[in-house]
């Protein structure tokens, strides 16, 4: 059987006749090297940093082309250090599923340290100051989620123990910007060493939205006499503290049945997933695709670990922008809430079985090739349509990979401005094109419309995913039930022309009345929104190239 520790890892006959790479490195001499003289910690110990970039490190330590690994600290959910870390000797399991039904399953072995965010830890919040103290330290990475950089609630109003925070200053914080901060406020306080904070998450302008965070921290503690006046200096010198931008893109699904099992069936011991007390869903494996992207703007002030030689790409801060917004904008997200929005109501739980449905398929082509490309923002460095077609013909219709249309539906309100109002607006500004040849784009605006009834095309109701706009949207649509007739004028007017959801107001634009006549079809009757998919697309007839 196999153990994934540091013992059990030392019969390595066992794990690779059984298929499991084994990390090529001297792993005892990694750790004494990085404990000692650390050059990058990374914030968030979640699937998608154990699947890439600790693979990316564990790659260039396998070529030998660094003799350091990463130190890795969690904010918000402690138990998984102590049940997954700990218990793995800091460990992981990657296992990728490839469109071509093979399987790779890697030991990665180049994360070497673990602790909690946690200023109540004494033992472990010492550790990372002395991380920070240490001029050896490059780069603070930090895979948080766009939420972790957020010190207001809905009301944009400070968050309780951020207000507690900036009255007490950097001894002993509470909130996760906070503690972020002191950190960054230990080592200006011990020689002012130079860093590079960057923000991996998967959201627009995130070395942006992290600085904004820190520089509040920075310019509150300084102006009540908490932290030194030099400290908000320090932050805001982009040769002392960077904040580069970043697009990232690797789809890690949580932890499947399925590849536990496979794993079982391969002698793996301790495959079982667990839930934290805080509903994370964690194991000591991952699972993900095959196909990733990261690209960071190359502002780096006391250098950077040679990640391009791992295939980052590191270039400006207008290109990064331009990759995320092809990304985000047209390639991929659009074409993603497309199936998540459809693939609840067609009662979907796998994404990559809607690709099945010629009209599913036929609609994320439409909208990627057809309306999103000819606006779509080019990179240079990466070509839209190869993406795209790498996105179409693989990553989305793979068959092993266990992402659900649930998961991707959660907070669409805070998605729409950017995955389809961009489009909208580029076709508005772009003399060539005219806003009303949009059609597909409001098809799914209509879906999801429909979608927040929270009835499927059979009629029977389902769990609408998380959204922090869902009681305001319901109770606009309320009193709308399957089987009755239009119009829905006003029901559907307070949602459709909010510039806050769509970026623009619909009915303005000239799209208004098209999605309500497209949500009217969709609420005829059961099987409504497959015989409308099939009536606008007329997927037979498709021409999408």
């Amino acid at each position: 059987m196999l153990e994934l520790n540091s013992s059990g890892i030392k019969n390595k006959e066992d794990w690779e006749k059984n298929g499991f790479n084994l990390p090529k490195f001297d792993r005892r001499t990694v750790i004494n090297n990085t404990k000692e003289n650390p050059t990058w910690i990374h914030f968030g110990a979640g699937n998608i940093f154990r699947s890439f970039p600790a693979a990316l490190q564990q790659n260039l330590l396998n070529e030998g082309k660094t003799d350091k690994g990463i130190i890795v600290a969690e904010g918000y959910d402690y138990e998984i250090i102590e049940k997954i870390n700990k218990k793995h000797d800091d460990l992981s399991l990657m296992v990728i599923l490839k469109a071509d039904g093979n399987i790779e399953k890697t030991v990665i072995g180049s994360i070497v340290e673990s602790l909690t965010v946690n200023s109540d830890n004494v033992n472990d919040f010492e550790r990372l100051k002395e991380i920070f103290r240490n001029p050896s330290l490059q780069m603070v990475s930090f895979t948080i989620t766009e939420k972790g950089y957020s010190l207001v609630d809905k009301d944009e109003n400070f968050i309780s123990e951020v207000v507690e925070d900036f009255n007490n200053g950097p001894s002993k914080p509470k909130s996760y910007i906070g503690k972020m901060t002191a950190l960054c406020y230990e080592r200006y306080l011990n020689g002012k060493s130079p860093i590079a904070l960057v923000s991996m998450d998967n959201c627009s302008h995130n070395g942006t939205k992290l600085y904004n965070a820190v520089s509040t921290f920075a310019e509150k503690w300084t102006d009540n006499g908490k932290a030194e006046d030099g400290f908000l200096d320090y932050i805001n010198d982009p040769s002392c503290v960077s904040f580069p931008w970043s697009m990232i893109d690797k789809i890690t699904p949580r932890p499947d049945d399925g590849v536990k099992n496979m794993l079982i069936d391969s002698g793996f011991l301790d495959a079982e997933p667990i839930v934290t007390s805080k509903n994370t869903y964690v194991a000591s494996f991952t699972n993900a695709e095959e196909a990733e992207y990261l690209v960071i703007e190359d502002t780096f002030p006391n250098g950077r670990p040679c990640l391009e030689e791992a295939g980052v790409k590191f270039t400006d801060r207008n290109t990064v922008d331009r990759v995320e917004k092809m990304k985000v904008c047209t390639c991929l997200n659009p074409l993603h809430t497309a199936l998540a929005v459809f693939g609840c109501l067609l009662s979907y739980t796998k994404i990559y079985k809607e690709m099945e449905a010629p009209e599913l398929k036929a609609l994320v082509e439409k909208v990627g090739y057809l309306e999103g490309l000819p606006v779509v923002v080019d990179p240079k460095i990466i070509s839209p349509k190869a993406f795209l077609d790498e996105v179409l013909t693989k990553r989305i219709p793979n068959p092993f990979m266990p992402d659900t249309p649930q998961r991707i539906a959660t907070d669409t309100s805070q998605k729409m401005p950017i995955r389809f109002g961009e489009t909208i607006k580029a076709y508005i500004n772009n003399p060539k094109l005219e806003v009303s040849e949009l059609k597909f784009i409001p098809l799914v605006i209509a879906g999801w419309c429909r979608y927040l009834l929270g009835v499927d095309d059979n009629g029977n109701k389902f769990e609408i995913s998380p959204d922090p706009m869902l009681a305001t949207l319901r109770e606009h649509l309320d009193g709308i039930r399957l089987g009755q007739k239009g119009p829905f004028h006003e029901k559907l007017k307070p949602i459709l022309s909010n510039e806050k959801i769509f970026g623009v107001n619909l009915y303005e634009v000239g799209l208004g009345k098209l999605v309500e006549t497209y949500f009217e079809e969709m609420v005829e009757a059961k099987g409504s929104v497959r015989v409308t998919l099939r009536n606008k697309l007329k997927y037979n007839q498709c021409n999408l190239y």
